[in-house]
């Protein structure tokens, strides 16, 4: 049998970017909130011999557990789908901090286009331009609503960029100047200059100096040793939230931290959440936690599966197009191309997780559409980010997989080819989303999460597309043999892509199509919010953090005003049909 704990006023479920922003300023306002976090505890000093490629960047030493909890996946609603047994496409965090820890650190803000994707879509090249089945829709904010709560991100993450001459519009420069300028950045910016592109350097949680955030942390200056992803920072020199938000909440004595703490349920009585199931994985006890008010701070595929368990919500269902939880589940396509070069030979091996240049003038609807069938775009960039030597070997595609001839080219081109890649925006379809597994369970008896997910033409049109803009700026850079990148038939979760993974709790104006109000706060149940890429309507042209972490302050901002009037913040507007 469960014990139930004391009452609190504010309990997270995920400590990390989200849990710990809500956290801090809630806990800076004298609310008592407790963090649930599944994983250890983590800090600057675990990792002080991080160095370890095989470890941590092959066997995944700070990821999920998978043996514990992992999803199912399948292409297609007509297939049956199966455990992902190992990590591959995506690489789920776990532990304090969570994938805050192991990211990159490129920080962006989504564009005004992002917020209002349908209605300024529709006004521009006709209503409904992609067809019936791609779900498409606003999500009931503006971007000169959340355009504070960018800047309060980027000021307790110190990061580090400079001016985006066709990125969102600021009202504020960056707290901290660019990173360093290389040869290969350089290189990119010239030929992007030559083909009337628009070139600046990448928004970066790596930071180009020390610096102390309004809540007096301090980030210290990147080394740029060239292990970020996948890796935590030895130096302290990444903005996580194990150096900012975390010590913030601690340090107020009103936030109280419980590692190894898994949630199995949120426990609903049919109008509000009263508080959480969990159990200890240390010793096996179970826990009922009640609060007045109850954050969902853990991953997309969680936050959507927690609440498919606890039956809150309605499920999404794909046929009939109704319901909410699991709709627009979106990821993100990778077009690029590969310059490879005969004589020059680049300093590829240091670097940092945020180093590099991008353009962005085929981002979002920054290029006229009318004459393509496709929607949207990418962020378009050279990163420098530090070419490790077992998961490097870029050869061109005649070379054989094995052997000899293998070995032989990884070693010439290993500082002979620079990739010039783009982040493809995903766009919903009524056919990618997220239910419950019918056959598959966790160690807690619980249903898997199931991934319903494959390519559409949209993707495959908007790749084909990025992927030769791409070779475009290759080719000016100067590389000898330009090899652009092709699109699989199917998407295929086993090799690694992105761990851009958005959707399944999306937030808008209508409570008809979506399952949270602007302030993250679910519709049908009022002292419960869902915080993360999980309330993304679609997936942009950008890592998610920076709008991420956006959402998270305005989420606290609304849980604040929560605290003083009750009841639903946003008064919803339904449509007269389902989208």
């Amino acid at each position: 049998m469960a014990t139930e704990l004391d009452k609190v006023e504010i309990v997270t479920v995920g400590v990390g970017w989200t849990g710990g922003i809500i956290a801090a300023e809630l806990a800076k306002e004298g609310a008592q909130v407790v963090g649930l976090e599944r994983g250890k505890g983590r800090s600057t000093e675990d990792f002080q011999h991080i160095h370890d490629e095989y470890r941590y960047a092959i066997r995944y030493e700070l990821m999920q557990d998978l043996s514990r909890e992992t999803i199912t996946f399948r292409n297609h609603r007509d297939e049956r789908a199966l455990p992902m047994r190992q990590l591959g496409s995506f690489l789920l965090g776990e532990g304090l901090g969570g994938a805050g820890v192991h990211w990159n650190g490129q920080t962006w803000r989504f564009l005004p286009y992002d917020l209002e994707i349908k209605s300024k879509t529709d006004e521009r090249y006709g209503e409904n331009k992609l067809g019936d089945d791609y779900t498409l829709q606003d999500w009931g904010i503006s971007y000169d609503e959340l355009e504070p709560y960018f800047y309060q991100f980027e000021k307790t993450a110190g990061i580090s960029g400079e001016e985006n001459p066709k990125g969102a519009p600021r009202s504020n420069p960056y707290p901290t100047p660019p990173m360093k300028e290389t040869p290969i950045t350089q290189r990119f910016k010239d030929a992007a200059n030559n083909l009337n592109l628009n070139p600046f350097h990448i928004p970066s949680g790596n930071l180009s100096e020390t610096y102390e955030n309004p809540d007096g942390e301090t980030i210290n200056q990147c080394q740029y040793c060239g292990f970020c992803e996948r890796f935590g920072c030895e130096y302290g020199a990444k903005s996580t939230p194990n150096m900012t938000v975390i010590p913030t909440a601690l340090g107020t004595d009103n936030f109280e931290l419980r590692m190894h703490s898994n949630v199995t349920e949120l426990m609903y009585d049919g109008d509000t959440v009263t508080g959480v199931r969990y159990t200890d994985l240390q010793t096996g006890e179970e826990f009922i936690q009640p609060a007045d008010i109850v954050v969902l701070t853990s991953y997309v595929m969680n936050n959507a599966r927690l609440l498919l368990n606890s039956g809150i919500g309605r499920p999404y269902d794909p046929e009939t197009r109704s319901g909410v939880i699991g709709k627009n589940y979106c990821y993100q396509i990778l077009p690029g191309a590969n310059g490879f070069f005969e004589e020059e030979k680049f300093n590829t091996y240091m670097g940092a997780g945020s180093l590099g240049a991008a353009v962005d003038d085929y981002n979002g609807d920054n290029f006229d559409h009318s004459d393509v069938d496709f929607i949207h775009g990418g962020v378009t960039t050279i990163t420098q980010t530090g070419q490790r030597p077992i998961n490097n070997n870029t050869v061109p595609n005649d070379t054989p997989n094995w052997g000899a001839e293998f070995k032989s080219q990884s070693i010439k081109y290993y500082h002979r080819v620079l990739a010039v890649g783009a982040q493809g925006a995903s766009m919903p379809h009524r056919n990618n989303y997220l239910s419950l597994d019918p056959d598959y369970k966790d160690i807690f008896g619980q249903p898997l999460l199931r991934m319903t997910y494959d390519y559409t033409e949209q993707d495959r049109k908007l790749h084909d597309y990025l992927s030769e803009k791409c070779a475009e700026i290759a080719r000016e850079m100067g590389a000898d043999n330009v090899e652009p990148r092709e699109i699989s038939d199917h998407y295929n979760i086993v090799p690694y892509q992105t761990t851009h993974n958005t959707g399944g709790v999306i937030m808008g104006a209508d409570p008809d199509t979506s399952a949270v109000n602007n302030y993250l706060q679910m519709w049908d149940v009022d002292n419960l919010f869902v915080v993360g890429a999980s309330a993304f309507a679609h997936n942009g042209g950008y890592n998610p953090t920076g709008t991420v972490g956006a959402l998270a302050y305005r989420a606290a901002e609304g849980i604040k005003k929560f605290r003083e009037e009750n009841g639903q913040l946003v008064q919803g507007k339904r449509s007269s049909k389902q989208v």
